[in-house]
């Protein structure tokens, strides 16, 4: 039994133990969301779409809530993003386990919230995935722990829409210069888009993840 709800696309390409790719969608989403890029990923991976703990409602949930005050403007609920942390890391390997799944070539995707937590989990829980795609995202230095790993082995696909109104692209920015302090292995880059993926942002990640199977 999972922690989380979640839709299967199945491996095309029949393996015994297959690549994994999880993805995380981002705030008032739910797990069908980012199941659309499904049918245009790899055939080998075996892709599987959680859905957040958090309902909102009417179809929409969220990893953690987003609140807004008047003196401190528009603030995160660490406390259910750490929740959410937790859950996802268990959630990532019960479906290792379930699924039997190449332990060398999980894959963690994420959007917006999705993208912030998939960079927390890979210094919370390092190697747990070996490779994080950060769509729309950055590192909240919040929600990761007090001394970094030194073993990360992970590496990153960072991209973002220069005219983001949700997050800025400067911090997506400093993520990846965050990144090259720790000499972890990132790229990094950047479309005319708002919040959302554009279709060569896709075919990019794609790329990304193919050369990595």
């Amino acid at each position: 039994m999972t922690n989380l709800e979640y839709i299967v696309r199945p491996p095309v390409v029949k393996s015994q133990n297959p690549p994994l790719l999880i993805l995380l969608h981002g705030y008032g989403s739910n797990k069908e969301d980012l199941f659309s890029f499904a049918e245009e990923l790899p055939d080998e991976l075996l892709i599987v779409s959680a859905q957040a703990p958090n309902n909102m409602g009417f179809g929409s949930y969220a990893w953690y809530a987003i609140n807004f005050d008047a003196s401190q403007g528009k603030f995160s609920d660490l406390i259910q993003a750490k929740s959410s942390i937790d859950k996802i890391a268990l959630f990532i390997d019960a479906i290792k386990n379930k699924y039997n799944t190449n332990k060398e070539k999980t894959f963690l995707l994420g959007f917006s919230q999705g993208a912030i937590l998939s960079y927390s989990i890979s210094f919370l829980h390092p190697n747990k995935v070996n490779h994080v795609i950060a769509l729309s995202g950055y590192v909240n230095k919040d929600l990761l722990p007090e001394k970094l790993p030194e073993s990360n082995t992970t590496d990153y696909y960072i991209s973002h829409g220069i005219v983001d109104q949700v997050i800025p692209v400067n911090w997506a920015k400093e993520s990846k210069s965050f990144l090259d302090t720790l000499n972890l292995e990132s790229v990094y880059s950047e479309y005319n888009v708002g919040h959302g993926v554009a279709p060569q942002n896709f075919y990019s990640f794609k790329e990304w993840i193919e050369k990595r199977l």
